[in-house]
């Protein structure tokens, strides 16, 4: 396979446990269409914390896809603001060079949103049923 961006073969290596094909041009990174989920898996959390949608603002890539050579679509990754470059076939994702890192701190980050999340959600829970507990009143004479 060509890397999309400086058609340099790309070389397959494993990190994370994840086979991923790197660019020695480029720095840049191929991960399969099931890796990208695989990334994001390597960052303590549960499948619920990362299930979102992806792809937000598509548009034409520059890119072809190193697979099946059509077309790629850029879109901006869960809502933040990295753009990555995706099949629409489904044959993977184009990470350019400190991009992976970069996924990894939006997973990090969106898991700690969600925790905050539920703690607040918890300990309203706890406020509300302190007042149900107290009949609702607000304890004046």
């Amino acid at each position: 396979m060509k890397c999309p961006r400086c058609s340099v073969d790309l070389v397959a290596q494993y990190q994370h446990g994840i086979e991923i094909d790197i660019c020695s041009g480029c720095n840049g990174r191929w991960l399969g269409h099931d890796e990208l989920e695989a990334l994001e898996a390597t960052v303590p959390s549960t499948p619920e914390q990362r299930r979102a949608t992806i792809q937000y603002s598509r548009r034409q890539s520059e890119f072809l896809c190193p697979v099946c050579s059509k077309q790629m679509v850029s879109f901006n990754y869960r809502a933040y603001s990295l753009e990555l470059d995706g099949c629409e076939d489904e044959h993977g994702y184009w990470l350019d060079s400190g991009e992976e890192g970069k996924i990894r701190d939006i997973i990090e980050d969106r898991v700690r949103g969600l925790e905050r999340a539920a703690s607040a959600e918890q300990s309203w829970g706890r406020f509300l049923s302190g007042l149900k507990g107290r009949g609702g009143r607000s304890g004046r004479r």
